[in-house]
């Protein structure tokens, strides 16, 4: 049963005047080293984990807040080069929640044109 669907759309240069202070507080270690392997297209990949974060949020039904952090949500990427979310600390207690104590399933897709990434997540209750 599906218990969320969420989109967000970022343009991408937001992420260029970003402090390196910031990016480590929003993003996580393996986020930002796998954004500096394409160093040409480093905003891109930013932009394409910032729309992940905000699309899980808009398909969870919350925000950012006192409850989830910003690194209870997470993107990487399967061997396959799929990317997928990691889901942690209030962010997994919230979902359970959401999913009525149930296991959840989190799809995630990304995509980036020009000057803008979005990212597309639902969630389904197994």
């Amino acid at each position: 049963m599906i218990i969320g669907i969420g989109i967000d759309l970022v343009e991408c240069g937001r992420f260029l005047d970003w402090s390196a202070f910031k990016k480590q507080r929003i993003f996580t270690k393996k986020e930002l080293e796998y954004a500096d392997t394409d160093n040409a297209n480093s905003e891109r990949h930013l932009a394409n984990f910032w729309a992940a974060r905000e699309a899980f949020l808009k398909a969870l039904g919350t925000g950012f807040g006192d409850d989830i952090a910003f690194s209870d949500v997470s993107v990487t990427h399967n061997d396959a080069g799929c990317p997928e979310l990691v889901i942690a600390g209030g962010a997994r207690a919230v979902l359970k929640e959401r999913a009525g104590g149930a296991d959840a399933r989190v799809y995630v897709s990304l995509t980036d044109q020009g000057d803008y990434s979005a990212a597309m997540v639902v969630i389904e209750a197994k």
